[in-house]
């Protein structure tokens, strides 16, 4: 049976592949850490849960969802009012924000509302690699924007050629950044905002990290830049800050063509979220603000537990601020692939090579704090007797 051609595009999706590897070594014996994939393995908060068991419990909640396409109105002014709350942006419910299985939906969907075949879509180099998938089986295509440390791993629009530039319609933009742990500014939020008004570009930008923040990091939504909304949305997700990777709910919100031509392709492709998982989204948003705090502490723990080792084998480098990834560079004199190899051969342990996001991604590797910490340790203490001195 031949698939269709779109299909014979896309390249393997990485984390798929990744788990195929790890499945394969448990089988053959080997105790593998997987530091590769995030996934958090802490608990949804307990009060999300009974909310979830609360409402679920009632009949009228066992139909299809109310507003379908759009989520409950409650569910959205739920956002609006996180929105007003954590970063002062003013929503309308009813026109500026639609309900998401997850933001990863979302980027899909927004290929089939804004892009047509043939049309350019700007991406980052190194980036996420589902980007690249939604362009090209919506028929775009992907036009690599690196995004290097010495610019602090922001894209340079200069850079961008006036003719792609022209004839590109759409731009992915995702900041705390994946793979590489790099925060957005306000002024280069700014530029983003003059750049994609001078050449027509819709701005899908991706923020599922925004809370997963270290240090004196700020807390920044490309909504809360002026005219953000005249040129794109922004999509979130409540996985990351609420471990609530499987419960798959999320949100775009912004522009209100945007969202009405996001939510159409939804009321075509799916019958939305499920009532008590968008109650449980409510009570999230609303009562475990303190649960991102706890979060965050275990994260940051974790973070530097790497970190220390790292030093101790010779790669000492200053991380940016955002997400629960560590973008490493690789030993002197190794490619991101031969120390994928040697970790995995030697350690029984599983990172992400940084050419898995792009060819700006050789130098380096991606690690994920989403493990139990006594699991950490271990791969910490492997690491240590394989490369140390």
């Amino acid at each position: 049976m031949q698939i269709a051609e779109r299909l014979t595009k896309i390249p393997p999706y990485l984390f798929m592949e990744l788990r195929k590897k790890i499945n394969q070594a448990k089988a053959d014996g080997v105790d593998v850490i997987s530091l590769a994939i995030g996934d958090p393995v802490e608990a949804t908060p307990a009060g999300v849960i009974d909310e979830l068991c609360r409402t679920a419990r009632d009949p009228m909640n066992h139909r299809y969802p109310t507003d379908e396409e759009k989520g409950m109105l409650t569910f959205r002014q739920a956002v609006a009012g996180w929105y007003r709350d954590r970063y002062g942006v003013a929503l309308d419910p009813a026109t500026e924000i639609l309900g998401l299985i997850g933001s990863k939906e979302g980027c899909h969907h927004f290929v089939l509302a804004r892009i047509n075949p043939g049309d350019t879509v700007l991406m980052t180099d190194p980036g996420y690699p589902a980007y690249r998938a939604s362009i090209l089986m919506g028929g775009g295509i992907p036009y690599n924007v690196p995004i290097l440390a010495k610019n602090g791993y922001l894209p340079d629009f200069a850079d961008i050629p006036t003719d792609v530039a022209q004839k590109a319609r759409g731009m992915f933009l995702n900041y705390p950044n994946n793979p590489t742990g790099a925060c957005a500014t306000k002024p280069f939020l700014q530029d983003l905002v003059a750049f994609a008004r001078t050449y027509d570009i819709a701005v899908c930008y991706d923020n599922p990290y925004s809370e997963v923040l270290f240090g004196d990091q700020e807390r920044i939504s490309f909504l809360m830049v002026p005219g953000a909304r005249d040129v794109g949305v922004e999509l979130s997700s409540l996985s990351k800050p609420f471990n609530m990777c499987g419960w798959r709910i999320g949100m775009a919100c912004g522009n209100p063509d945007l969202i009405a031509g996001i939510s159409k392709v939804k009321e075509n492709t799916d019958s939305g979220i499920f009532n008590p998982i968008q109650y449980a989204g409510i009570y999230a948003l609303q009562q475990e603000v303190p649960a991102i705090t706890e979060m965050l502490a275990v994260y940051g723990r974790r973070r530097e537990r790497v970190l220390k080792t790292l030093a101790a084998i010779g790669i000492d480098f200053t991380p940016p601020q955002g997400t629960f990834y560590l973008w490493v560079p690789v030993p002197e004199g190794m490619t991101s692939l031969a120390f994928t190899n040697r970790l995995f051969d030697k350690t029984g342990i599983v990172v992400a090579a940084g050419t898995a996001y792009g060819q700006y991604g050789e130098g380096y590797v991606r690690i994920s704090l989403t493990v139990p910490d006594d699991r950490l340790e271990e791969a910490m203490a492997r690491i240590e007797r394989e490369f140390g001195t």
